[in-house]
This record gives C-alpha cells, sequence and structure tokens, in this order.
C-alpha cells in the first residue's frame, strides 16, 4: 500500500495534522498510517501567525526529525515559500516526503491559477512519486469562491500534474458533489462540522484533513488541565510520562540507525 493507494480505498483517507515529533509519533501509535503537518499548528508552536512563509524552516526541520518514521508522511508548505516554480520544486524535494499540499494563495490573496499550475509542474518533475496536493483557496478565502472558479483552478492543477486538489472551507453538501464530480482527481476536504467522515465519502470526497483542529484542541485541553488544578479540580487523565518518553526515545534511535 502506498500513499497514493490511501487515497483510492472504500472509506476516505483521514488525514490528522501534527505539528511536531510527539504529535506525529502519537497520532501514528493510534493506529493512523498517514499523518499530515499543518502550517499553522508549526508556525504558532515556533510564536509566528501563520502565513507569510514563516513555517519554511520549522517545516523543513520537522520533515528531517521525521524521516524514516513508520508511517506516510505529508508536509504542508503554504505556497512553496517562493514564487519561481524551479526553487519551489527544489524544496519540495529536500523534504523527503511522501506528499506536500500546496496553496494557491499568498499573503491571503489567490494567485494567477497558472502560476501555481507552474510549480505543480516543476514540482512533479522534479520528484515524480511525491504526492502533489494542490490546494484550491477560494472558498477559503471568500474570493472567487464558486464552483466553476474553483473546478477551473482545480483542473488547471490536474493537468500540471497534482495527484490530488484540497478544497477547505467548502462545506455545502450539494456543491462538494459538483466539485467531486467535475475533477479528476481524489477530492480532499476539511472535517466537515456537520458531515461525517462516511457521509463525506458517500459525496465522493476521499481525503479529510483535520488541519490545525488538533494543535488548536491541544491548547485548550492545556489550557483547561492548568485552570482545573488552579479551581480546586484534580488532573486530569493524560499519556503517561514514561510512553510519551519512551515514543520519542524508540524514534531517537531509529533515526540514529539509519
Amino acid at each position: 500500500m502506498t500513499f497514493t493507494d490511501l487515497h483510492h480505498r472504500a472509506a476516505p483517507l483521514l488525514l490528522p495534522n501534527a505539528w511536531d515529533v510527539a504529535s506525529a509519533l502519537a497520532l501514528a501509535d493510534a493506529g493512523f498510517p498517514a499523518v499530515g503537518t499543518t502550517s499553522f499548528g508549526v508556525a504558532a508552536s515556533g510564536g509566528s501567525p501563520d502565513g507569510g512563509r514563516a513555517s519554511k524552516q520549522a517545516t523543513q526541520v520537522l520533515a528531517q526529525k521525521l524521516r524514516g518514521a513508520p508511517f506516510y508522511l505529508s508536509a504542508d508548505i503554504e505556497d512553496g515559500y517562493g514564487d519561481d516554480p524551479e526553487e519551489v520544486a527544489a524544496y519540495a524535494a529536500g523534504l523527503g516526503v511522501d506528499g506536500i499540499n500546496i496553496e494557491d494563495s499568498t499573503d491571503e490573496r489567490l494567485i494567477d491559477p497558472a502560476r501555481h499550475a507552474a510549480k505543480v509542474a516543476a514540482i512533479k518533475r522534479t520528484s515524480p512519486s511525491l504526492f502533489v496536493n494542490a490546494r484550491v483557496d477560494t472558498y477559503w478565502l471568500g474570493q472567487e469562491a464558486t464552483v466553476e472558479e474553483s473546478l477551473a483552478r482545480a483542473n488547471a492543477y490536474v493537468a500540471a500534474g497534482a495527484d490530488g486538489i484540497f478544497i477547505p472551507g467548502a462545506t455545502d453538501p450539494s456543491e462538494l458533489r459538483h466539485l467531486v464530480n467535475g475533477i479528476h482527481a481524489p477530492v480532499n476536504t476539511l472535517v466537515h462540522p456537520e458531515l461525517t467522515l462516511a457521509e463525506l465519502g458517500v459525496l465522493g470526497v476521499r481525503r479529510v484533513s483535520t488541519g490545525s483542529l488538533p494543535y488548536r484542541s491541544a491548547m485548550d485541553a492545556a489550557v483547561r488541565a492548568a485552570t482545573d488544578v488552579r479551581d480546586g479540580g484534580t488532573p486530569p487523565n493524560a499519556t503517561p510520562y514514561r510512553v510519551m518518553q519512551e515514543r520519542l526515545v524508540r524514534h531517537h534511535r531509529a533515526q540514529r540507525r539509519d
């Protein structure tokens, strides 16, 4: 089973998104065969807001630290951290991951789809086996957020070699069905606020990402743990220190052997 194969099973691939080594290892131990990174979580954990290419170095470091881990890894690389397609392709190739997610917006504005298609084509020329998930930000940004514009962008990226299309922010079931039927590649959405994974599968969605939800939930849990104790409660249940430490020790040893 390859990372690509995971997008063609009966049920959609649920791709949880990690922000550091410990969260990626924990998700893998929970039984997920593939883990993605979240640019928001990676940037925020380093003290920077999302976007603006702030997560470039941290994503590269995280990918290196997870190299050789026993699960597929897909890296969220914002807009590729550059405008030159060949430089973007070289960066993606150097990550050593199984897939990448690359968005067609920069600084919260959609870019010319031809420019994004050029990045996709360059990445596939340089790394033919890398799963390129091309993100369409029409709905996410509320810019040209129509089925027609989204399909035009998506199919331009598929023609350039994209292996999958990610359309975050598209939530209307009718629109999702039109998008899925009009795109000749696996379609990826974010976790839906009202539809289950199975229901998204019925609509034809092949991959569902958690995005920054696990990171934001972890922040909420950390605050609750502290405030519960402060306010007279008892400490919440959590994975024991020794279990988490052993995960990291095993991973560190495996990396040293490699």
